[in-house]
């Protein structure tokens, strides 16, 4: 983002990352976006880890599909409560050790599940301490990368990071799908817990910096003299924020996100296609093929964010996000064909959400007040995305089948676009936040 504070003139480390950097010619900020890319990857492979495991751990445990729904239903939810909590703490002090120490906890909660033995034990090491360490790496890392490394690209970088998910859902689903079929579920937990520990977390501390003043430059795309916005540098308080509109119609739709998402689509895809028929690799293989298509799909929606109206294109992804979830238990008997049709066109709106929301978020309230106010709205996905992982469970164990919980699901996404379509449609009602027309 624009900035008003000057750049210091100390020169980085000579074989420091950032130094290497400015040798080659490359904006500290693309290293940042790839850094990031890697971190966001991987947790996002982590965090789709259960719709893989679920009946593995009923096999193995004999815990019920409601049982296990309740836990995975609690990682959501302490995923989604470390985005504000991670987004106030790295408005105040940075992006690097918040990071960090968020990073280290979820490792730590991997390692645990690796050696759980008890349901108790899994609801502690998965339900919260993974949780809680992936939404403080991911939920609002991207936004906050994006806002505070750049003035121009903030969609496509955003979209990019956006894609990272998919692509951590793409490569970690079959193979954790692989792994369990061949050895078990606790080899694949063994696998997660290694890539974090001995890959990302050297990774992040060697190449991670929370401001671009830190490595002696301004914001990708500031131009010499530029003076920021008074809407970017004032710092939006919570309780200011909450009392528009905007914000609740912004969370709210947010919300019907992660409920279509990672608590519907994320976490029952794969049982759901294997009731119908297929195997638990091809049915891993179709939820691939959304992660696959997601990572166009939601680049494509930050080149698309950074030309027309986020309100609409928001309103736009929901709605065919809706259509796609209603016909979906027609088609869940009728073979691969026309379930992989569902993968590539829900795939392609998977995430694409996420580059207009956070526009919207930074449009109103001002880019330094994304981390917090965005941690906030993120939380609203991941309460959605809880009550979908723990209703969709509790719905199949009573009607024996995951139809309803599509229906419903599709319902909602059709709320939400509605929703989407009203943001930025009235004026700002707080002084210092950005005027409609910004939509």
């Amino acid at each position: 983002m624009a900035s008003t504070e000057s750049v210091p003139p100390a020169s980085p480390a000579p074989f420091s990352a950032p130094a290497i950097a400015r040798r080659l010619g490359i904006h500290y900020g693309w290293v940042m976006v790839g850094i990031t890319f890697l971190l966001v990857t991987v947790t996002a492979g982590i965090r789709s880890a259960p719709g893989v495991m679920i009946t593995p751990l009923k096999d193995d445990f004999g815990w019920s599909t409601a049982q296990i729904s309740w836990a995975i239903s609690l990682s959501i939810l302490t995923l989604g409560l470390a985005g504000p909590v991670s987004g106030r703490l790295i408005d105040r002090h940075g992006i690097r050790p918040v990071i960090i120490g968020f990073l280290v906890l979820g490792t730590s909660g991997v390692f645990a599940t690796w050696l759980v033995q008890s349901l108790w034990q899994f609801y502690a090491s998965w339900g919260v301490l993974v949780g809680f360490g992936a939404g403080g790496t991911s939920i609002v890392l991207s936004a906050t990368v994006a806002n505070t490394w750049f003035q121009e690209r903030r969609g496509l970088v955003t979209g990019i990071l956006g894609g990272a998910a998919s692509a951590g859902q793409l490569v970690f689903v079959l193979l954790l799908a692989l792994i369990v079929d061949a050895w078990g579920w606790r080899s694949a937990v063994g696998l997660m817990a290694i890539i974090a520990g001995a890959v990302v977390l050297p990774s992040t501390v060697i190449f991670l910096r929370s401001r671009p003043r830190d490595v002696g430059l301004a914001a990708y795309g500031v131009l010499p003299g530029e003076k920021a916005l008074a809407s970017d540098e004032r710092l939006v308080p919570m309780k200011e924020a909450i009392r528009t509109g905007d914000f609740w119609l912004i969370a709210l739709s947010f919300g019907v996100c992660g409920f279509t998402t990672i608590g519907l689509i994320g976490t029952h895809f794969i049982p759901h296609a294997t009731e119908h028929g297929f195997s638990e690799k091809q049915a891993a293989g179709m939820l691939s093929v959304i992660g696959g298509f997601n990572v166009v799909g939601t680049i494509a929606s930050g080149w698309l964010t950074d030309r027309y109206s986020p309100r609409k294109l928001l309103a736009l992804y929901y709605f065919l996000r809706g259509c796609s979830l209603l016909v979906l238990p027609a088609l869940s008997g009728s073979g691969i064909p026309l379930m992989s049709m569902f993968a590539v066109v829900f795939g392609l709106d998977y995430i694409a959400t996420v580059p207009p929301t956070v526009m919207l978020t930074a449009n109103r309230f001002g880019r330094r007040s994304v981390g917090t106010i965005y941690g906030w709205i993120t939380f609203s996905h991941m309460v959605g995305g809880a009550i979908a992982a723990a209703l969709a469970g509790v719905i199949h164990d009573a009607a024996g089948d995951y139809g309803p919980a599509m229906y419903a699901g599709g319902i909602l996404a059709l709320f939400a676009a509605a929703f989407a379509f009203q943001i930025g449609t009235r004026g700002p009602k707080s002084p210092g936040l950005r005027p409609a027309t910004s939509y």
